[in-house]
């Protein structure tokens, strides 16, 4: 009798490979983490058979550390980093440029050329995304313009373009099946949420072959299943989420007004609308949280670019911290962050700003500044982010956050999880165990293949949390809030654009 799903979780620095048993407790792990490659500054890749590699090694290490086999498996759950863009040649499996990051803004010149010519607002409506470079449409278009021979190749069937989770699948199913899911093809900037399919508009719009598109699925349904000859076994792949959307699964979060945030190199607060899409007037996203046999799910989402990454800049960047470890001790070791403000827009402002000529601002510093009072200024920064898209998804949904729900690896900081639901006035619900991504993988994969009979049997699963109630006076609140806002204006429209203006 199977007893494991797996889910594999693919994010941007490392893959994480988690089995879960039946009360959706991890019984096995396995990490590994890959290169980034940084051609010039504001450029990221990876290459896709690094990521490809690593979970294979992270699958096998959690395989081991479960003390079970492929065979034994009641099925597969894959979630992933978002609109990572890889083309591959069908004909030989190879990818034929590194894979672009989510966080990669060399089309950023592009999108401004779309926006001036008065495309966003059409955008928009068929996607329920801002236009930016962050997605993956204008990623593709350069591939499909700077490799010699992509275009015409592309346009014969060729080549073919998928999110993270597309090339896994082919690769798992030997080539046999390719597939994404809604929630990733909802963050391509190709795919209409409203009619749940690939828009002919954006495909001319960013000159995009349709020969070239995955076929898309539902997030908790059996598309596939992995090849002998490449893994070893069979055993069905019936969940595909991106890598926010299945943490709110994982968070179950299926009650009006329970939002979760992921704290990871970036955030990622995601409040679910139900049936309706609910078109944002803040700047949030409106994208698809799930779909689950007919019906889907809809979300209002906003997305910070830089948060745990601030922390890394402090560590390998300018060498303040020997590790990230280091940073929620130093910064509770001084009572206040000494009038310094960080702003940690390294690549950028998302939600609700969205400029990506933002950059980031260290400001108030004086001689009496230490580091400790850098680090607390950084995790300040991360959670006032956090505040103000909070702000934005209760506006635009019309109602008020209940709980907030956190993940990842920053919400690990008793210090910044405190002082969150200080700034938001509303308790942080902190599950102990912090596999919540890999965890809504598990469950769509798990309903799928009957491995739990319906919602019901999720929701009663044994839960342990840890609950942060929110303690400081509305008029310090206040007063934060202010001076955040006034080092927020001084971080806009920094970089020099394409067309020389400042």
């Amino acid at each position: 009798m199977a007893r494991y799903i797996l889910a594999i979780d693919q994010g941007t620095t490392s893959s994480r490979a988690v089995l879960f048993d039946d009360e959706g407790r991890p019984r096995g792990l396995g990490q590994r983490s890959f290169p980034q490659v940084f051609p010039r500054p504001g450029l990221v890749e990876q290459d896709p058979n690094d990521i490809w590699q690593s979970v294979v090694d992270s699958v096998q290490e959690a395989l081991g550390d479960g003390g079970t086999r492929l065979q034994d498996l009641a099925a597969i759950g894959i979630t992933n980093q978002r609109e990572t863009t890889v083309v591959w040649d069908r004909g030989n499996g190879r990818p034929i440029h590194n894979a672009i990051v989510w966080q990669d803004r060399r089309t950023s010149d592009s999108i401004d050329r779309l926006r001036s010519d008065g495309a966003e607002p059409d955008v928009r409506e068929r996607t329920g995304l801002v236009l930016d470079a962050y997605f993956s449409a204008s990623k593709l278009k350069w591939i499909l313009d700077s490799v010699d021979g992509a275009r015409s190749l592309a346009e014969v069937g060729r080549l073919a373009f998928g999110t993270v989770d597309a090339w896994l699948i082919w690769r798992l199913t030997g080539g046999r099946t390719f597939v994404t899911d809604v929630t990733n093809a909802s963050r391509t900037m190709l795919f209409n949420i409203h009619d749940l399919a690939w828009d002919p508009v954006l495909l001319d719009l960013f000159a995009v072959p349709a020969e070239m598109l995955p076929e898309v699925r539902g997030s908790s349904e059996i598309v596939g299943t992995t090849a002998l000859e490449v893994v070893g076994a069979e055993v069905p792949i019936s969940g595909i989420a991106g890598d926010q959307q299945a943490a709110t699964f994982g968070h179950l979060c299926f009650a009006e007004g329970s939002a979760k945030n992921t704290y990871g190199t970036g955030s990622f607060l995601v409040l679910p609308t139900g049936e309706t899409c609910v078109e944002s007037r803040h700047n949030l996203l409106s994208t698809i949280a799930w779909k689950r046999g007919a019906g889907v799910t809809y979300a209002l989402e906003g997305s910070i670019f830089t948060t745990g990454a601030a922390i890394d800049w402090l560590v390998d960047g300018i060498g303040l911290l020997a590790s990230p470890a280091e940073v929620s001790d130093l910064a509770s070791s001084v009572p206040d962050a000494g009038g310094v403000c960080f702003v940690p827009a390294l690549a950028g402002l998302g939600a609700p700003h969205w400029d990506q000529y933002a950059r980031g601002t260290l400001i108030g510093l004086t001689r009496a500044t230490t580091k400790a009072h850098i680090a607390r200024a950084t995790l300040e920064g991360i959670a006032y982010q956090v505040c103000d898209v909070v702000k934005a998804l209760a506006s635009d949904a019309g109602r008020a956050l209940s709980e907030l729900r956190v993940d990842g690896g920053v919400s690990r900081s008793d210090f910044l999880m405190q002082f969150q639901a200080d700034l938001l006035g509303a308790p942080v619900v902190r599950p102990q165990m912090g596999e919540m991504t890999s965890r809504g993988a598990a469950f769509l994969a798990g309903l799928a293949t009957d491995f739990w009979a319906d919602l019901d049997a999720i929701t009663g699963l044994p839960r342990a949390e840890d609950t942060f109630e929110p303690g400081m006076p509305a008029s310090e609140r206040d007063r934060l809030l202010e001076r955040w806002q006034a080092a927020i204006r001084r971080s806009l429209d920094w970089e020099i654009r394409g067309d020389g203006r400042s």
